[in-house]
């Protein structure tokens, strides 16, 4: 039987040089696709999050300076992905992580996802009523 893959862990590392923006010497912390999703299933339904808030909630928490965004983008668009394939499996918007809260219309990562901006806001407005 093949050996199961490590689950990743969350870290801490202290950048030697500068990255994506934020200075050497800075503590980077770098989340898991799981945090992300327990993160995002936490905003509460009507309200959304910029990617720039998640990261620095996220590093706030974490007593780091930033959370990673490149990372960050990446689990993003693995929840999304899940959640997407939840969805189109027939499960309800209600049991699935409602990355829409996240993920802006016409941003380079819901156009990866393929996502029409039509139908995030339809999410958005569902949240609302």
């Amino acid at each position: 039987m093949p050996a199961k893959p490590k689950k990743k862990e969350p870290k801490r590392v202290v950048l030697e040089t500068r990255f994506a923006g934020i200075a050497a010497g800075s503590i980077l912390y770098v989340a898991t696709p799981d945090i992300l999703a327990r993160y995002i299933s936490k905003i509460p339904s009507g309200e959304t999050r910029p990617i720039e808030r998640v990261r620095r909630e996220l590093a706030r928490r974490n007593k780091a300076d930033a959370t990673c965004p490149v990372s960050t983008s990446i689990f993003l668009r693995m929840v999304a992905e899940t959640s997407m394939k939840q969805l189109a499996d027939g499960q309800s918007r209600d049991d699935v992580v409602p990355f829409w809260r996240v993920i802006e219309a016409g941003t380079p990562i819901a156009k990866r996802l393929g996502l029409d901006a039509d139908w995030i806001e339809h999410q958005r407005a569902l949240d609302a009523a």
